[in-house]
């Protein structure tokens, strides 16, 4: 994800809906109900509770689904129970969840409407003991079409992720990220795989005493992880490539990690400000080659091995290049490090998690 220099709001990630204020109360009312029954049951096939087929009684009356979307929903709640059982194998289960939606823009031509969202959605882990956290949350962008019917009657017709490079834990649609090309002469470093096995080999890290604050990583990691520093660029807009590199980037800096200013396109240098950023400051690959060549990083065996402060990032095709970074914010006692990240923002999501939902992806960690 080679960031470009798109400056937007947040929830504009991907979306090209241009809001018209004349769309009536109850015409957006009712696109409201559609949007919170659909990301509701699949937030709702991860907890559990919901027979199979079963749907919230939100899909009837003025508020439906098309055919062709009805049975692409049908398939979406199928692949969230399977990940729902795959989670519990990897001994984590969700006891509750909430979704809400935000209509951030509405427009309707005719009998054809379109609806940019964002859905915020949180979840409770079972079983919470004293080092676990008591919930993992996300925001994520969405754009919904409608089509009425002769007697208008709204239909939900399609549902397009907006946000890049990330799959959410309700979501299914695999993202399409952009890949950086990289010239053959550059001879960057080469991170090894890390296994996602548990147990994990132990592998403790010093948290005090450090070069760096580990725990002002984690504290700025929390405070940002939805609400953006406006002192630096957000690269959520649509072909800026993601802002997950550019997020982590920002913690370790809060956590120590100095400047090594230069040409942006040297993967040897790294910075980041609100004016300049480097390609190693928000491209994924980039940062992988800057952090190991310049030894700040080690590579680590096995993802489970990480702690907080430490970095995670994913292939998820594995192609050879690397698609998303995020940075661990905590670790429990069952040596379960948990993740932030920006694109989609989400907060303290179990690797467990993301291992169910990418069981193909290649993972890489990296100690700092």
């Amino acid at each position: 994800m080679v960031a470009g220099v798109a400056l937007l709001p947040n929830w504009s990630a991907g979306a090209a809906v241009i809001d018209d204020p004349t769309v009536d109360a109850g015409t957006k009312a009712t696109f409201q109900k559609l949007a919170d029954a659909v990301f509701t049951d699949r937030t709702q096939a991860l907890v559990g509770g919901a027979t199979e087929g079963q749907r919230t009684s939100a899909f009837s009356g003025d508020v439906r689904l098309s055919g062709t979307q009805s049975h692409q929903e049908d398939s979406a709640l199928s692949q969230l129970r399977g990940r729902k059982d795959r989670l519990a194998e990897l001994g984590e289960q969700y006891s509750a969840g909430n979704t809400s939606v935000k209509l951030d823009a509405t427009r309707v031509e005719g009998r054809r409407a379109t609806v940019a969202v964002t859905e915020t959605t949180s979840l409770t882990y079972k079983k919470v003991t004293g080092s676990q956290p008591a919930t993992t949350g996300f925001q994520a962008h969405h754009e919904l079409t409608f089509r009425a019917d002769r007697s208008g009657t709204w239909q939900l017709t399609r549902i397009k992720d907006t946000d890049e490079g990330y799959l959410a834990v309700n979501q299914v649609a695999k993202p399409e990220v952009a890949k950086p090309s990289v010239k053959a002469d550059d001879n960057p470093p080469e991170a090894p795989r890390a296994a996602t096995t548990r147990p994990a080999p132990a592998k403790p890290k010093k948290l005090t005493g450090s070069a760096y604050d580990y725990k002002a990583m984690v504290a700025y990691a929390t405070k940002y992880w939805s609400k953006y520093n406006t002192a630096y660029p957000d690269f959520n807009g649509a072909g800026a490539g993601g802002d997950c590199t550019n997020f982590v980037s920002q913690s370790l800096k809060a956590g120590g990690w100095k400047h090594v200013p230069g040409y942006t396109n040297d993967f040897h240098k790294w910075f980041g400000t609100a004016d300049i950023q480097s390609d190693s400051f928000v491209g994924v690959n980039e940062f992988s080659w800057f952090a190991l060549s310049s030894k700040r990083v080690t590579s680590l065996a096995n993802v489970y091995q990480a702690d907080i402060g430490d970095v995670v990032q994913m292939d998820f095709n594995k192609d050879g290049s690397k698609d998303h970074t995020m940075i661990v914010t905590k670790r429990d006692a069952q040596g379960v490090p948990y993740v932030t990240y920006h694109s989609t923002n989400t907060y303290n999501r179990s690797l467990a998690s993301l291992v169910a939902s990418y069981p193909t992806a290649a993972f890489f960690a990296y100690r700092t």
